[in-house]
């Protein structure tokens, strides 16, 4: 049996707790600003704010609580806790979608006037903060930060539509302009969020990673010299960036030593290009039994020789 183990050091935590405070504050200020000014737009982008406090809050969480690696509980570590708190977020960020459409949709019919004044002020702080927290996690490297780089930027974008109405009602009496703002934020977060939720539901029922061809990976190994057939093959993913793979390889009778460890050089030169934390490969000679009961049809492992 061989493993193979690559280990990843991530220094973005700093970033990202700074990212955490600045907009779990701006959230409160927010939810509190989009009461008084009476506005369903900041009350939707403060709920856009708060799903990436949460995300951010979990990652920032996350990322320490990843490094403790493995335990006898968790003998693969914690990235998959990770996955957990995207599940969660997005829950979270459906929820309150829904309520804030049900808020919107009947203020289309009968709109109340928010107060523009104070909309702009909310609108011009959003882009501050949301700006500055993009400005410190730039150029992560961990999935984790790049993700939450593309929501604060979706912020900031957020906010810059916020502040074309709030400008505009300022100066024409279009009070309808707010919950037409609040009602294409909520629908543009929707779409993301279930965009992400069927990403991470993919992980979770541990499919094979996205852009990773299966069957083609099967074929190769099928192909090397003396290999006389493959089954039980499998791979997945711990937490959409940390994969991992198994197989196991049937040998003939009397392979030898080196040709058993040139066929697992070779196995591994076939998955190279996959990004792997774990790598088990598991011989059987061909008149070996294998101890793993073949329960599910494994098509595309076929007999080759």
């Amino acid at each position: 049996m061989s493993h193979h183990h690559h280990h990843h050091h991530d220094h973005t935590t700093g970033n990202i707790k700074v990212a955490f405070f600045l907009n779990f504050t701006f959230t409160i200020i927010e939810i509190i600003g989009g009461i008084m000014t009476n506005s369903m737009a900041i009350l939707s982008d403060a709920l856009h704010d708060l799903g990436d406090s949460l995300s951010l809050g979990l990652a920032w969480f996350l990322q320490n609580f990843s490094k403790k690696g493995k335990t006898k509980n968790f003998s693969f570590g914690y990235k998959r806790f990770s996955l957990l708190a995207a599940l969660i977020n997005s829950i979270v960020l459906i929820v309150g979608s829904v309520f804030i459409l049900t808020e919107a949709i009947p203020r289309l019919l009968n709109p109340a006037q928010p107060d523009p004044g104070g909309m702009i002020i909310l609108a011009i702080l959003g882009i501050i903060v949301n700006g500055a927290a993009v400005f410190r996690l730039r150029g992560g490297e961990s999935m984790n930060s790049k993700v939450m780089t593309w929501h604060l930027l979706e912020d900031v974008l957020g906010w810059a539509a916020v502040l074309l109405v709030s400008i505009i009602m300022f100066f024409a009496d279009l009070p309808i302009l707010d919950p037409i703002a609040s009602i294409g934020i909520t629908i543009f977060i929707l779409y993301n969020v279930v965009k992400n939720l069927t990403q991470t539901m993919r992980l979770f029922l541990e499919g094979v990673p996205e852009n990773i061809n299966y069957h083609d990976i099967i074929d190769k190994m099928n192909q090397l010299s003396n290999v006389e057939s493959t089954h039980h093959t499998h791979l997945w993913s711990l937490d959409g960036e940390h994969h991992a793979f198994s197989t196991h390889i049937v040998v003939p009778k009397d392979a030898t030593k080196d040709q058993v460890c040139t066929i697992k050089e070779e196995v591994k030169e076939i998955i190279e290009p996959i990004h792997l934390d774990h790598i088990t490969i598991e011989i059987e000679y061909e008149d070996e039994r294998c101890s793993v009961k073949e329960n599910d049809d494994e098509e595309g492992e076929v007999q080759h020789g």
